[in-house]
């Protein structure tokens, strides 16, 4: 999650020297060919055929059509209101997961995300410039949450048999290769951007795709997509504290309230019901028993 969150300002600092698409290629192919040396390292050779119909669906719509999306779509809205609309997507995953994974709808899970989507809201509300939104924008922000959602629904079965770095190094180079179109326009970003900012997508590459993927993959193996969905809401907290250590972007009180919201509800989500334990029997009553 802490990866996850510096993405966005590695995606706010690259924007303004590199294009949606170029920059998602660069991204994808830097965390390919990191992937692709871990498998060398660790011995893993190609997943069974089981796990490719969800590795394959993954790395178009997750690895593929989210990052160019979001990318996109930061470019035509404000930070706050982008949070709010790409984290609609752990509520559609829940709602995903339930419906093809069969997972249910657990009232915590359900609970805690409305708690924490409140608290994005009120994050985005506060990070949010002069109100007003492209359109187009909007419409990007919703179909990277969609898509993100989908991807790692799509990825839960696979992780059945596949291994975490088996199915994010196969996401990733398919991803990669979905975004081969935006190759041109890369080679000329990278010829006029400054050093700093290509080396901030080879970081992107590294390690929010890379090492943060894998890791995510190896989670969600472990546990519901529902739950796994849930704990991204970490994410508008994380950037939150980020930005004011990193930064100095001392946030106002309405940011931290959001931000306790969004952690408040991944610990409704991730919590338990208690058990309750069985009270010991009393003994039976014996109304014939001889009185002397």
């Amino acid at each position: 999650m802490v990866l996850w969150a510096s993405a966005f300002v590695g995606i706010r600092a690259a924007a303004p020297h590199f294009t949606p698409g170029s920059l998602a290629l660069g991204r994808l192919l830097a965390g390919a060919v990191t992937l692709l040396i871990m498998m060398v390292v660790s011995r893993q050779g190609l997943p069974p055929r089981a796990a490719w119909p969800g590795i394959a669906i993954s790395g178009v719509v997750w690895f593929g059509v989210y990052n160019v999306a979001l990318n996109w779509g930061e470019e035509l809205v404000d930070a706050g209101t982008a949070a709010m609309l790409v984290n609609i997507g752990p509520a559609v995953m829940a709602l995903l997961a339930g419906w093809l994974l069969r997972e249910g709808f657990p009232p915590r899970l359900l609970a805690g995300m409305a708690v924490s989507f409140a608290g994005t809201v009120v994050v985005g509300f506060s990070m949010s410039g002069n109100g007003q939104a492209s359109v187009l924008g909007v419409v990007l922000c919703l179909v990277a949450a969609v898509t993100y959602a989908a991807g790692v629904v799509a990825q839960k079965p696979a992780l059945k048999h596949a291994t975490a770095l088996q199915a994010t190094t196969f996401g990733c180079v398919i991803g990669a290769v979905a975004c081969l179109p935006f190759a041109g326009q890369l080679v000329q970003d990278v010829a006029k951007a400054p050093l700093a900012i290509t080396l901030n997508v080879v970081y992107l590459g590294v390690f929010p795709t890379a090492i943060a993927f894998t890791t995510w993959a190896y989670a969600l193996a472990r546990t519901t997509a529902g739950r796994m969905g849930s704990t991204t809401y970490v994410v508008p907290a994380i950037v939150v504290l980020m930005s004011w250590i990193l930064l100095g972007e001392v946030p106002g009180w309405l940011t931290l309230i959001g931000g306790a919201l969004c952690l408040a509800g991944v610990a409704v989500s991730r919590s338990r019901p208690a058990v309750r334990t069985a009270a010991p029997a009393t003994p039976p009553a014996h109304p014939d028993r001889a009185v002397s």
